[in-house]
């Protein structure tokens, strides 16, 4: 009887044994996985890229492409029918308004010039002739030895004579005028172009194409368009400002600055076909970096942004709730600060709202982070505390934001 029992009483403490094994054995599996995770979390910072939030005076301006267009061009050509006799420039020459150009052969507008003259001679004299007459049948009239009749006809005569003197005047300055133009003289000041005739040929008053073109590139003009969303923008600051505003050109693969002018016009209306506006600016060239036909980034200032917050623009993420920022906080975690953005250009965004002067902002690894992570600055000791990651991350971020801010 006591065989029997002992059997079953042995069975049970076997089995009881073998389940607190593997309860014992599973407990230290899950207690050593959590001890080994929790130190990884906290010994494993994130490594980023850290500045310092700015604050500087920012100019604000809109971008476009120009063209570079002659501030005035002229197509010389003759006003009167005749035979080229000489050109007085070379192909390429820089002139000066009133410098002579061309040369057409004068001596038949001579020869009507001295007609006039003539002319004008014989009337003169019959003219005297006319009024000593007059003066003759004055003094006879009055002594009753010539009739009314005789005098009347002598004034008249004196006063057809007067006519013809003055239409003889008019003549002489009509030849003169024609004269003048067998010499062909620069309009304005600029460039001439290519000789169009050349010397010994007939040229006409009706013909097309002229005799050379001149091009004025000093100073010189650049046409270009903005979207018409940017007038609003232009239109206050043209009437904030009490001089006209500033135009930069650039070169289209460069970044160095060609010239800056002034902004000579904002045209009268926007093109509904593209939705742009067009605008002019002057611009010295005495170097003639710009040339027309020549193709040109262009920059319109509208002013400067006074003790604007900056950081490079990389730093601003988008979401579907608007732009943010990853923020580090004092125990160097982050946190998502949503920002209101005013623009961005050359890699520098202006924030209006979100930031204040000196935060630390997270400018590369965005994708490696989340709210509470903590990080450390890329390049830093794996030893370094949290405050000396702190201190390196602004030392850095500080000649960060000097560099965009250059660029």
């Amino acid at each position: 009887m006591t065989t029997t029992l002992s059997k079953p009483r042995s069975a049970l403490l076997i089995t009881a044994a073998i389940l607190a094994l593997i309860g014992a054995a599973g407990w230290a599996i899950v207690h050593k996985a959590g001890a080994v995770a929790a130190p990884a979390v906290a010994a494993n910072p994130i490594s980023v890229n850290t500045t310092a939030v700015q604050q500087q005076d920012v100019p604000m301006y809109l971008t476009g492409v120009g063209t570079v267009t002659s501030n005035a061009s002229v197509t010389v050509k003759a006003r009167i029918d005749g035979q080229l006799d000489k050109v007085g420039f070379v192909e390429g020459q820089d002139v000066k308004a009133g410098q002579l150009l061309a040369q057409i052969d004068p001596r038949t507008l001579q020869a009507q010039l001295d007609q006039a003259l003539a002319q004008k001679a014989k009337d003169q004299a019959q003219l005297a002739n006319s009024r000593l007459d007059l003066q003759r049948y004055t003094t006879l009239v009055q002594q009753d030895a010539a009739t009314q009749q005789t005098l009347d006809a002598t004034r008249a005569q004196v006063n057809q004579l007067q006519a013809a003197v003055q239409a003889d005047e008019a003549q002489i300055s009509y030849a003169k005028v024609q004269l003048s133009f067998t010499k062909i003289l620069a309009p304005i000041s600029g460039r001439v172009g290519a000789r169009l005739v050349d010397p010994g040929n007939i040229v006409h008053a009706a013909d097309a194409n002229g005799l050379v073109v001149i091009n004025q590139i000093d100073p010189i003009a650049v046409v270009f368009t903005l979207p018409e969303e940017s007038f609003q923008s232009i239109n206050t600051a043209l009437h904030g400002s009490q001089k006209p505003l500033s135009v930069q050109t650039y070169a289209r693969n460069s970044p160095t600055m060609l010239a800056q002018g002034n902004l000579a016009l904002l045209n009268n209306q926007i093109d509904t076909s593209t939705g742009t506006v067009q605008l002019k600016g002057i611009f010295q060239n005495p170097s003639h970096v710009l040339w027309p036909g020549q193709y040109v980034n262009v920059r319109l200032i509208l002013g400067d942004r006074k003790q604007a917050l900056t950081l490079p623009a990389a730093a601003v993420q988008r979401s579907q709730d608007g732009t943010y920022v990853y923020i580090v906080n004092a125990d160097s975690t982050v946190k998502i600060q949503p920002v209101q953005v005013a623009n961005i250009q050359e890699g520098l965004a202006v924030i209006d709202k979100g930031l204040t002067p000196g935060q630390r902002v997270v400018v590369d690894g965005q994708y490696k982070l989340k709210p509470g992570v903590r990080i450390m600055e890329a390049g830093a000791a794996a030893g370094s505390t949290p405050a000396q990651a702190a201190k390196d991350a602004s030392s850095g971020a500080g000649k960060g934001i000097t560099k965009g801010a250059s660029n």
